[in-house]
């Protein structure tokens, strides 16, 4: 009986210990266990998320100042190398200055002189009557001095006493180029004798006697300033 009462005190005791709860000091310091492992899991995942978002913010700050390959690719203003530069085309297309006109001959300044070798001739001498042209402008002038521009006229008073183209025998043009400031001359030897239109023949002649005589030299349309003589 001695015997029994042991086993059964034994199994007692083990089957006490196979169906033995634990207890509330062993729940607490499970949950204790599983709550920081819980915080330590959200500490990691919010730390994760916070190195993300850092990197992701880097990086998004990092292409706002310099633009990938795609976004230059579709805004040419992103890119240097999108920056117009003048072509050839645009160069040519600008024009080139014009070189200044030359300057025209102003014909109004190209004048008529008329001269006479001698302010008096004595009886028998022959005035040398001189047509001179004289282009007083700053370029050169083309002038027609030939004999169908030319007339060596002698008056006196109202009288016609002798022209130059009255027998003329021929009438040609001659065109000069005349420097500027300078002059071509043609001379004319007076026989004092009197002219008609025509070459008609005038048996008169011009009076001596100390008589004066204007003689006026033409070109064209151009007629110089009187020039007085005597003859004698």
């Amino acid at each position: 009986m001695g015997r029994q009462g042991n086993s059964s005190a034994r199994g007692t005791a083990s089957g006490s210990s196979s169906v033995r709860k634990p207890s509330a000091a062993v729940y607490r310091r499970r949950r204790m266990v599983v709550g920081g492992a819980l915080l330590l899991v959200i500490a990691l995942v919010a730390g994760g998320f916070a190195l993300a978002a850092a990197f992701t913010g880097g990086s998004q700050k990092a292409s706002s100042t310099q633009p990938s390959s795609t976004e230059t690719a579709s805004n040419p203003a992103a890119s240097p190398s999108a920056v117009p530069t003048p072509s050839a085309s645009a160069a040519s297309a600008t024009p080139s200055p014009t070189a200044p006109a030359t300057p025209t001959c102003n014909q109004n300044l190209v004048t008529v002189s008329a001269a006479t070798d001698k302010p008096a001739y004595g009886p028998g001498e022959n005035p040398l009557l001189t047509l001179k042209v004289t282009n007083g402008g700053t370029v050169p002038c083309e002038v027609n001095i030939g004999t169908s521009q030319m007339e060596f006229l002698v008056t006196s008073g109202s009288d016609r006493i002798f022209s130059s183209k009255d027998c003329q025998a021929s009438s040609e043009d001659l065109v000069k180029v005349i420097a500027p400031g300078a002059s071509e001359t043609a001379n004319f030897p007076w026989s004092r004798n009197r002219s008609a239109d025509g070459c008609k023949a005038v048996a008169a002649a011009p009076g001596g006697g100390g008589a004066y005589y204007i003689f006026t030299a033409k070109l064209g349309s151009r007629a110089s300033p009187k020039a007085v003589f005597q003859l004698n």
